[in-house]
C-alpha cells in the first residue's frame, strides 16, 4: 500500500479525536474552532509501495494525537480507509474513510468522522481535504460539523476542527 493512501486514512480519523480533548464545554454548547496534530503508528509488516489501488482494496490505520507537535499525547484514533473508485494510469482514485479518535482527560470520549478523499498515488503528499464529524460519545455525544485536513510537516497531519453552532 502507498504511502499516499495510508495517510489518508490517517488524516481522517486525527481529526475528529482533536475536537474532544481541546476544550472542556461539551460539543452540545458553543465549541470553539480548534487544531490539533496527527503522528502515524507505524504498523508491523507494512511496506509501502506505489501499486495501483484495486476497488475493494482496504487498509488500516492508527495515530497518536496532539495539541501541538511534540507535546505529550492527548488521546488516539483508528480507522480504515476502502478504495471505491480506482484510477486509470496516473489518475486520482476515491477512498471512503472512516474513523473513531478517542480523547483522555476531560472533557472525555470519542468522536466519529468520514470522508471521500481523492488520491493520486503518484503525489508524495496528500491533497488537502475536509472530513464530516457525525458524531460523538461522552462529552461529544451531540459533535457535528468538519475537520479540514492537511500535511503539518515535520510527519504530522494538521487538524483543524470546526464545528456547527
Amino acid at each position: 500500500m502507498s504511502r499516499s493512501y495510508r495517510r489518508l486514512g490517517t488524516l481522517g480519523a486525527c481529526v475528529a479525536a482533536a475536537v474532544a480533548l481541546g476544550f472542556p464545554a461539551p460539543a452540545s454548547a458553543a465549541v470553539a474552532d480548534f487544531t490539533i496534530y496527527a503522528k502515524e503508528v507505524p504498523s508491523a509488516g507494512e511496506s509501502p509501495g506505489n501499486e495501483e489501488p484495486e476497488v475493494g482494496q482496504n487498509f488500516a490505520f492508527a495515530d497518536d494525537l496532539y495539541r501541538e507537535k511534540g507535546g505529550s499525547a492527548i488521546g488516539r484514533d483508528g480507522g480504515s480507509c476502502t478504495v471505491v473508485r480506482a484510477g486509470s494510469g496516473n489518475g486520482p482514485s476515491d477512498m471512503q474513510c472512516v474513523g473513531t479518535l478517542t480523547l483522555n482527560g476531560g472533557p472525555g470520549g470519542q468522536l466519529a468522522v468520514q470522508a471521500l478523499v481523492s488520491v493520486n498515488p503518484d503525489d508524495e503528499a496528500l491533497p488537502s481535504f475536509d472530513g464530516a464529524i457525525t458524531g460523538g460519545t461522552g462529552d461529544f455525544k451531540d459533535a457535528r460539523g468538519y475537520i479540514r485536513f492537511s500535511d503539518g510537516g515535520d510527519g504530522y497531519q494538521k487538524m483543524e476542527l470546526h464545528f456547527f453552532r
